[in-house]
């Protein structure tokens, strides 16, 4: 790469933004509505590979659309969609195991996983791990034009992130509900061992999406909540030896379908 003067540098580096940032936003929300637009396929492939041991396959593709549409995003929605559409049936089979009896009732655990879980924790997670890459973790070499986490990357880890977590928590989770939904001490360390691992899962899916972009630096930063999600999760356990029970799996169950914990 030929080294750039200052002017032509913040000026490219401007034009790649723009580019990038219209042509991702525009793209993407113009496909939402468009279904044939969509490559349900490949998105389903990456879904499975997130699920296999080697994750971090996902993320190159990520050079490829940098190479070829000068954005490290993803432009189709087909994978979001694809996870929203599962979470609607999650939402669903939860919602006939727990005896939801009204439609408004199915209709209040849909927006409660998809509106809040997904979107909600999504475009907080995204905002702030974008912004702290920005602020904090970009490399700027010389000669070459400095770049920017884009939110719709940020978004797009999250997304993948999501995987995993999906498997344990709304499928795993769903047939072991006899077992979790006990108050005994061994349904407590199972449950909180099901929801420790998802949050393991999508804080590495998260980080190996950092750690894939040359520009940043020192992203392990992105695997430090391991740390406290780890510790809480022995906490957890001790004090469920001493009879205070924090099982997760009712916890979660009282805010979605309105179960008592009693």
């Amino acid at each position: 790469m030929l080294p750039l003067d200052g002017r032509t540098a913040r000026y490219s580096n401007f034009s790649n933004r723009a580019y990038s940032n219209g042509y991702s936003s525009n793209e993407y929300l113009r496909r939402i509505y468009d279904f044939n637009q969509m490559d349900f396929e490949a998105a389903f492939d990456q879904f499975m590979t997130l699920l296999s041991r080697n994750p971090a396959q996902v993320y190159k593709s990520s050079y490829y659309r940098k190479q070829t549409k000068n954005q490290w995003a993803r432009d189709d929605p087909a994978f979001a969609v694809i996870q929203i559409l599962l979470l609607i049936a999650s939402a669903c089979a939860y919602g006939v195991a727990f005896s939801a009896g009204s439609f408004w009732h199915f209709f209040t655990i849909i927006f409660k996983m998809v509106g809040i879980q997904y979107v909600g924790v999504g475009v907080f997670i995204a905002s702030l791990g974008s912004w702290f890459a920005n602020a904090r973790l970009r490399q700027v070499r010389a000669g070459t034009v400095a770049q920017r986490v884009e939110w719709a990357f940020a978004w797009d880890a999250h997304c993948n992130a999501h995987a995993p977590a999906f498997l344990l928590l709304h499928v795993v989770q769903y047939f072991l509900l006899p077992l979790l939904m006990g108050r005994s001490w061994l349904a407590l360390a199972a449950a909180n061992t099901l929801y420790a691992a998802s949050l393991l899962a999508y804080v590495y899916v998260t980080h190996l999406g950092y750690r894939a972009l040359p520009f940043l630096s020192n992203t392990e930063v992105y695997l430090y909540p391991a740390g406290v999600i780890i510790l809480l999760y022995v906490i957890s356990l001790l004090l469920g030896l001493v009879g205070v029970s924090c099982n997760m799996t009712r916890i979660v169950s009282h805010f979605y379908f309105d179960m008592t914990l009693h």
